[in-house]
């Protein structure tokens, strides 16, 4: 047996619950990001880092004109969704662009050694390997993930629509 859907006051309140935790991790992480890549000098991905901190900004700025009744901070959430994933691939794109292979450990030199002769290449053209695979992956996780976010929003559009039109206060 299906279950019905949620009220809409209900749906209001998971979006602003997902919507914070969302938004407060993106702008977190982005900041450290940030703050990371500028110790280190680098400078585009500390541009990458603040642009990530400013699209989770850009989600809680949505949730908080939802917190005020305002039915467009649901733009303002899906819109967070695409712009973060246009970071993401801005950076994956950054990443293989600036590669720099770095030194590996001795401790897993003969680990890498030996799994770059099982593919035929050499340590540097494995390490580049795995740096093109990891820049991929989290692309994909980025699409499904920003994808996903960015589809949750624009379901629940209508119900929050509905429950900020009933009146019901997101601050209770």
């Amino acid at each position: 047996m299906q279950q019905p859907p949620f009220l809409p006051e209900e749906t209001l309140s998971r979006v602003l619950r997902l919507a914070k935790f969302d938004g407060m991790g993106a702008l977190v992480l982005g900041g450290l990001f940030a703050l990371t890549a500028a110790a280190g000098r680098h400078v585009p991905f500390t541009v990458i880092g603040l642009l990530a901190a400013g699209a989770g900004a850009v989600e809680l700025h949505g949730e908080a004109l939802l917190r005020q009744g305002e039915p467009r901070g649901m733009k303002w959430l899906i819109a967070s969704q695409p712009f973060m994933f246009l970071v993401i691939l801005t950076y994956c794109g950054l990443r293989l662009w600036l590669i720099e292979v770095p030194p590996v450990p001795e401790w897993l030199k003969a680990i890498v050694a030996t799994s770059a002769a099982q593919a035929g290449l050499t340590l540097e053209g494995y390490m580049l390997m795995v740096n093109r695979l990891t820049a991929l992956m989290v692309a994909v996780v980025a699409l499904g993930f920003q994808g996903g976010m960015a589809l949750y929003y624009w379901r629940r559009r209508k119900p929050v629509e509905q429950a900020l039109a009933e009146g019901h206060n997101p601050e209770e």
